[in-house]
């Protein structure tokens, strides 16, 4: 499966049991409302479960990592997950810094995402 949503900011990578794969190539000038744009994708496919994908990221602003933990709280709400997987060093280091790396968990790959394996270096 490949849709593109928004301007080929959020890319669905595949759809797997109880689980969305999204691709985050982020614009930085619409990361205000990433939380909503990814919850639409969650509801339209039924599922509150998200590993994203973030190979294609090599910062993350504040506002990145906020629309991030907003869309965690979400999904905690419904039972759900969100789950990220491949972070550069920097991403891995502005999650660690913000104190946000266990409320935002983070895996090699998505296999190890989907089966919460320990929580993997940056790439």
């Amino acid at each position: 499966m490949s849709k593109l949503h928004e301007a080929a900011e959020l890319e669905i990578v595949d759809r797997g049991p109880d689980w969305l794969f999204v691709r985050l190539r982020p614009n930085l000038a619409r990361l205000d409302d990433v939380a909503d744009r990814l919850w639409s994708l969650l509801n339209q496919q039924f599922i509150h479960r998200l590993v994203l994908e973030m190979d294609e990221v090599e910062f993350l602003p504040s506002q990145l990592i906020g629309q991030l933990v907003m869309l965690q709280k979400r999904a905690l709400q419904h039972d759900g997950a969100l789950r990220l997987c491949g972070l550069s060093p920097a991403c891995a280091e502005a999650l660690h810094f913000c104190r946000l790396d266990q409320a935002l968990p983070h895996f090699a790959c998505r296999e190890d995402a989907v089966h919460g394996c320990k929580t993997a270096k940056p790439r």
